[in-house]
């Protein structure tokens, strides 16, 4: 069990693929910033671990500086100006397919998100070229990267619904078999599309001739999106939500993503004597399970597209709402439990750089291999983000045009009061908020070594990217009598593996007030640490 924690005095990277973090860290030893090193290392991790994440993505940004306010980076892209209720009920359908060309109808704005997210590096004193900032991942598609255990895994069990998929199988199958662990993995057109975005520059994603070779292949494909629906977009900088906390002060990502959930969970926790009771017993898991439960009903109720909220995301973290629902909590009993959002396919990541500034970055194509549709020319896997969407007009998710589709996706960061900064997350569609409340409390409450916080057995409400069940899963290294206990106050307990990929692949870096970094990576991951 992976359970030491690395450490270094300049600059340090986590990412889910060993790979990016190695990225991120040479863009740093080059003289970038850690702006210019996440741009990297989310161009290498969209090109090695596919299944995960791509160019035809979302992406949310959340940037601390060592002084001032922390600012953040909203890359979702909304609904194509084509994507109407009206447009699918016409094609007999009641609800938006998870995969094919009608499930990729929302824009892509990653890559709008690296480029405001190059704009405010070069603000911070970023220096480095764009060309610089792609060249590890135009050298991994061009020359191949080894196929990991995660994405044979993947392609293997996602196959059957995904073969019919306009050019899934050239993309992504090897000879037309599931490429295995360890396969050399070529994507030359994706390669290509890089290069093309060195050279021109990441705005001709949406605005030159890049756009319309993508905006050719969407229409090819039979897609809702078009040329003006690329044209219109632009990622957006936000203010990040934030919540005062016992232990500091602590950050995540505005509607239309869960970070609001985020914060709520710790918020609660912070209310209902947590640190009162034993890490990792029963008690911890209840309380944190419970909090989750109350947040994921504010959730439920309010967060979508932010310009659709009845009440805006700060207010959901007010200290009235909040103390309301810390005091229906029993440590005792379960509340009853519904369903969760389902599952969803990410990579987060973290980079600290020398002069103190940190990232949380988190980006994903939603399900495995997003909509499942490669487009023909430039090799760009759209995301299916938009099937979250309801074709119930009354429906807070309800479908419509230029609508932002509600997000799983939140990166996490806190400035504690001792000194540190501490940036933290994990993919996983429902365990987002439970893994960083586990995380978080583990290491900043209990004091528990940042690796173990990581490593540690997890626990999951709900579901995640691969799972169709809403129980409460726990991993099977917890003891007996936890689970028993768990049981006998309601919980609908069911027991997974020992180390199980349905826990998502959680990481942090914390940076002390002398200038100490700490960073841990998951072991259910394919990742590591990287470190100056």
């Amino acid at each position: 069990m992976l359970n030491h924690t690395a450490r270094s005095t300049r600059a340090m990277a986590v990412a889910p693929h060993h790979l990016a973090s190695q990225t991120a860290l040479a863009v740093m030893r080059s003289g970038g910033n850690a702006i210019e090193a996440m741009i990297a290392a989310a161009a290498t991790i969209a090109t090695v671990y596919p299944h995960m994440n791509g160019i035809g993505g979302d992406s949310f940004w959340l940037i601390v500086p060592p002084g001032g306010t922390p600012v953040a980076i909203d890359a979702c892209g909304p609904a194509a100006h084509g994507a109407t209720i009206a447009a699918y009920q016409a094609r007999g359908l009641a609800a938006i397919p998870v995969r094919g060309p009608l499930a990729a109808n929302t824009v892509a704005g990653t890559i709008g998100g690296w480029q405001c997210a190059f704009e405010l590096a070069a603000e911070m004193g970023g220096r480095l070229p764009l060309a610089r900032l792609l060249e590890d991942a135009i050298g991994y598609a061009r020359d191949g990267v080894a196929v990991t255990q995660s994405q044979h895994n993947a392609t293997a069990s996602k196959l059957a619904e995904l073969r019919d998929q306009p050019g899934f199988c050239q993309q992504f199958l090897i000879d037309g078999a599931v490429p295995l662990a360890g396969q050399r993995f070529i994507q030359p057109r994706l390669a290509a599309t890089l290069t093309s975005l060195a050279d021109d520059g990441l705005d001709s994603y949406y605005r030159g001739p890049l756009a319309q070779r993508i905006a050719a292949d969407l229409a090819a494909v039979g897609s809702l999106l078009d040329g003006d629906d690329l044209t219109a977009y632009r990622a957006q900088r936000v203010t990040p939500l934030h919540l005062s906390h016992s232990a500091g002060e602590l950050f995540n990502m505005t509607p239309p993503t869960q970070g609001a959930v985020s914060l709520a969970i710790l918020g609660l926790l912070d209310r209902v004597g947590l640190r009162e009771v034993q890490a990792d017993s029963a008690d911890h898991v209840h309380l944190v399970v419970e909090a989750t439960k109350r947040a994921f009903r504010l959730r439920d109720q309010f967060i979508t597209d932010p310009r659709h909220m009845a009440i805006a995301g700060q207010a959901l973290l007010s200290d009235e709402r909040l103390d309301a629902l810390a005091a229906d909590i029993s440590l005792e009993h379960a509340a009853p439990w519904g369903e969760g959002k389902g599952p969803g396919d990410t990579i987060w990541m973290g980079v600290i750089d020398q002069d103190g500034l940190a990232v949380s970055f988190i980006q994903s194509i939603y399900h495995e291999f997003g909509s499942g549709v490669v487009l023909p020319q430039t090799g760009i896997n759209w995301q299916n983000r938009g099937a979250s969407f309801s074709l119930d007009a009354h429906q807070l998710l309800a479908l419509k045009p230029g609508k932002k589709p509600f997000h799983t996706l939140n990166p996490a960061a806190a400035r504690l009061k001792d000194g540190r900064v501490m940036v933290y997350g994990t993919m996983g569609g429902d365990g987002q908020p439970q893994t960083q409340a586990a995380v978080f409390t583990r290491h900043v409450v209990f004091g528990q070594p940042l690796q173990t916080a990581v490593s540690a057995p997890r626990w999951l409400l709900g579901r995640t990217w691969g799972q169709t069940s809403d129980t409460l899963k726990l991993e099977q290294r917890f003891p007996q009598a936890v689970v028993d206990a768990l049981a006998a106050r309601g919980h609908d307990v069911e027991v997974l593996r020992p180390f199980d990929e349905t826990m998502g692949h959680a990481g942090a870096i914390v940076r002390h007030a002398d200038g100490v970094l700490e960073g841990a990576s998951d072991p259910r991951s394919d990742g590591a640490v990287a470190a100056w």
